[in-house]
């Protein structure tokens, strides 16, 4: 397996690489297995926040299969609320009055 450039990480979905600061971070804890976004340390997965690659991770479960574990719900729900955030920004941001 080859080894990507420090601080690097490739999408799960459409396998593009960047630097991890540019992707959602999905984790399954180390410690309960659970499945938590942006902190904790354990098994990590990484998704653009485009809404491809959320319907693609979704639909074609590359979520689950790279975390080995079931996605719960809420997580799909969290990332959801957060590509809306992305797509419309808040209207009062850049309005002249």
């Amino acid at each position: 397996m080859s080894r990507l450039p420090q601080g690097y990480r490739r999408c799960i979905a459409c396998r593009r690489l960047a630097h991890r600061q540019e992707f959602w971070r999905v984790i399954r804890l180390a410690s309960t297995g659970a499945i938590a976004l942006d902190q904790g340390e354990g098994r990590s997965a990484y998704l653009c926040p485009t809404v491809a690659c959320f319907n693609q991770g979704r639909r074609k479960n590359r979520l689950g299969r790279a975390l080995r574990s079931a996605i719960p719900d809420s997580v799909w729900v969290a990332l959801e609320a957060r590509l809306s955030v992305t797509i419309c920004p808040s209207l009062s941001e850049g309005s002249d009055g």
